[in-house]
C-alpha cells in the first residue's frame, strides 16, 4: 500500500487484505511492529489517497500480471466497517483463525479505479 507522507513523500509497505466489492479491508494485527499507531494510519489520516498494487510473475510471461487500486481510505477504529475486516481477514487468511489477533484499527479503502496489465 502507498500513502503519501506530510512532506509528499511516498510511504510504501505490504500488507494483507481482503476485497469485497470495490473496498479493500487491511487491519493492524499482531505481528511484531514498534506499535501498534503505525506510519500508514497517521499518513491515512492527513491525506486519504492510497493505491495498492499487486502482482504476479512467472518465469513464463505469458503468465504474468499485474492489478492496482486507486482509493481512498479511512482509519476506522471501531464499529460495523472493522468488523467486517476483521471478517474478511479471518476467512481469507489461516493465521488470523490460528491466533494472530487484530489489535488495531482496520483500513478501509474505497476504490475509485482499477487498472492491470497481463501478458496475454
Amino acid at each position: 500500500m502507498a500513502t503519501v507522507r506530510p512532506d509528499a513523500r511516498p510511504h510504501i509497505v505490504p500488507i494483507v487484505f481482503a476485497v469485497d466489492a470495490d473496498t479493500i479491508y487491511s487491519a493492524v494485527d499482531a505481528k511484531p511492529k514498534r506499535s501498534p499507531e503505525l506510519k500508514r494510519l497517521d499518513n491515512i489520516r492527513a491525506n486519504p489517497n492510497v493505491s495498492l498494487i499487486v502482482d504476479h510473475y512467472e518465469d513464463e510471461w505469458e503468465e504474468v500480471w499485474w492489478a492496482r487500486a486507486d482509493g481512498t481510505a479511512s482509519v476506522v477504529e471501531e464499529g460495523p466497517e472493522r468488523d467486517r475486516a476483521r471478517e474478511l481477514l479471518t476467512s481469507k487468511y489461516h493465521q488470523y483463525r490460528d491466533g494472530t489477533e487484530l489489535v488495531g484499527a482496520a483500513v478501509v479503502v474505497r476504490v475509485t479505479r482499477w487498472s492491470g496489465w497481463s501478458y496475454s
